[in-house]
């Protein structure tokens, strides 16, 4: 693809929030890490969707992203979660019981119009359905993050929440005491990161000069020092013409902006940045709506290899 013909793409990038609580729920943040924002506090994914489709047990939020549509009423307010191999949609309008319909003010004196469910006391993301049977107070998602939750340190505070009758009002939602929330929920949640968008063509880049069908790959390697063992160890092992092409193109793009987490875009013919051909899902696996039936359309990846050093 030729540098003009490239569709405009907007690029997220992690970073520590100066301000915290800018990436409350009824603020709208882009966020990584942490806990969720979620947009409708009420009406949460139902039990059965936030469990792992191999192993069972509940996922861990990844990220989201408050994607608005403008010019449609429906869609003022558009959130895109994404968590493993699940992605949550969750959209309203600008007039909604949840939220203010005027812009956040972002003074610390913005508060949603209502308070969402109780959450999971250990992980803070999914609804928190399940009681402890002692205190009857500390709530949970599923069976196994109330036993986590109990061998970290519920078992000796749980006498304690007993005689405790006020719930503490966290990220817009019930979590019950503060002392469940920092000795549970703080260590089984990534760190929380704020993700600043930013238009990709607003990055400088110096086209590779010569033909980078034969010698482009090492020249692409060369050029952003990426001639680690591993890296080379992988190309060595590509046979395909077009695996070699799409493999250049891709590091090139990449190398705009190397520590970009997110590429997001609306366009109509926008297609997915692919490291590789083969693989590539074609027309007819690619499922049709399941509200319009009509054909689905790219909107954003995720590069999540950056995540690699803000999360492990």
């Amino acid at each position: 693809m030729e540098e003009d013909d490239e569709e405009q793409v907007q690029l997220g990038f992690v970073e520590k929030p100066q301000i915290p609580h800018l990436l409350l729920p009824h603020l709208f943040p882009s966020k990584a890490g942490g806990l969720p924002a979620w947009l409708d506090p009420l009406n949460l994914p139902p039990h059965i969707s936030h469990l792992c489709a191999f192993c069972g047990d509940p996922l861990q939020f990844l990220l989201q992203i408050y994607a608005s549509i403008e010019g449609k009423e429906s869609t003022f307010h558009r959130t895109l979660p994404s968590r493993s191999v699940k992605v949550f949609r969750c959209q309203s309008a600008r007039s909604n019981p949840y939220y203010s319909s005027e812009a956040p003010k972002l003074d610390g004196t913005d508060r949603p119009l209502c308070t969402g469910v109780p959450l999971c006391c250990w992980c803070g993301t999914w609804k928190g359905g399940k009681l402890c049977g002692g205190c009857k107070k500390a709530r949970y998602c599923s069976e196994k993050h109330k036993t986590m939750h109990w061998k970290s340190g519920h078992e000796s505070e749980c006498h304690k929440l007993i005689a405790s009758d006020s719930p503490i009002v966290n990220n817009g939602n019930v979590i019950q005491d503060l002392t469940i929330f920092n000795n549970g929920l703080n260590k089984a949640t990534w760190p929380e990161y704020e993700i600043v968008i930013e238009e990709e063509s607003g990055f400088e880049w110096e086209k590779l000069e010569g033909n980078s069908s034969s010698t482009g790959t090492s020249a692409i390697v060369t050029k952003y020092n990426k001639t680690d063992e591993a890296l080379q160890s992988v190309m060595d092992q590509f046979e395909a013409d077009a695996n070699k092409k799409s493999w250049v193109s891709f590091e090139e793009r990449i190398s705009r902006a190397p520590e970009q987490v997110l590429r997001y875009c609306r366009d109509a013919t926008a297609k997915p940045l692919w490291p590789l051909c083969s693989g590539r899902p074609s027309k007819a696996e690619i499922p049709h709506c399941r509200y319009c039936k009509g054909p689905l359309c790219y909107e954003f990846q995720v590069c999540i290899d950056y995540f690699r050093d803000c999360f492990i």
